[in-house]
């Protein structure tokens, strides 16, 4: 079992940055492939972005690609999703998700453990 903390969420205006954090308790993420999704009030879970356990391969959402960066350090043990330039619709809860490198499937899913996600405002 894999717990995951998201941290680094918060209030922020348009055009501010935002770094979230994931890292687990009990158990290393290095064999896992790291996903962040967030999910808008009255919408579903969206994928956000994604990188594997090496942080060789990254995927993005077409809505975050040249905005949000997705990375994993290692010595820290922890993923990061860097998030620049926020407008208002990326208002969401963040989640980070993880499943075993082993799985072969999409960066976008399916994700075994998930965490409690974080919320990320941005005003206009």
């Amino acid at each position: 079992q894999v717990q995951l903390v998201e941290s680094g969420g918060g209030l922020v205006q348009a055009g501010d940055s935002l770094r979230l954090s994931c890292a687990a308790s009990g158990r290393t993420l290095s064999r896992y492939t790291m996903g962040w999704f967030r999910q808008a009030p009255g919408k579903e879970r969206d994928f956000v972005a994604a990188i594997s356990w090496s942080g060789r391969s990254t995927s993005y959402a077409d809505s975050v690609k040249g905005e949000f960066t997705i990375s994993r350090d290692s010595a820290r043990d922890t993923v990061y999703l860097q998030m620049n330039s926020l407008k208002p619709e990326d208002t969401a809860v963040y989640y980070c998700a993880a499943r075993d490198a082993i799985i072969v499937a999409p960066m976008t899913g399916p994700y075994e453990y998930w965490g409690q996600g974080t919320q990320v405002t941005v005003s206009s």
